[in-house]
């Protein structure tokens, strides 16, 4: 088992509130990973940046999150379950975010274990197994 690792986790890290080593070593040999979904919306808060200090400081922490773990890639197994995620969850009337669907398909996929702060949106995914930090 593997664990996926949500945006809002490494945005948390990033303000200090969590203390991601200190929680993966929990898991033990579990492999922890990063979408490459993730790797783009952290990229671009770098780029939103309200100040050149600020852009500075948070390309350094995203270069040593991106260094420092398994980046997956959108591949056909992802997108086939993406697809089939996101006509059901149209149909029940229970629609998620479009990158959180994309994440939740790489979850899935993969056979990792999402770790995020955002219930609201990833508890509408069946078969989703989530640990909520």
């Amino acid at each position: 088992m593997g664990l996926l690792i949500d945006t809002n986790i490494l945005i948390a890290c990033e303000k200090g509130e969590i203390e991601l080593e200190q929680k993966v070593s929990e898991y033990g040999d579990d492999l922890v990973f990063l979408s490459v979904i993730s790797a783009s919306e952290l990229l671009h808060g770098v780029h939103r940046a309200a100040s050149e200090q600020i852009r500075t400081r948070r390309l350094a922490f995203v270069e040593r999150v991106l260094g420092g773990m398994e980046i997956l890639d959108i591949n056909l197994a992802t997108a086939r379950i993406h697809s089939k995620l996101w006509s059901d969850l149209v149909e029940s009337g229970q629609m998620i975010g479009a990158h959180d669907l994309w994440l939740a398909a790489a979850a899935l996929a993969n056979q990792c274990v999402f770790v995020t702060r955002n219930v609201r949106e990833f508890e509408r995914v069946p078969g989703l197994r989530l640990e909520i930090w």
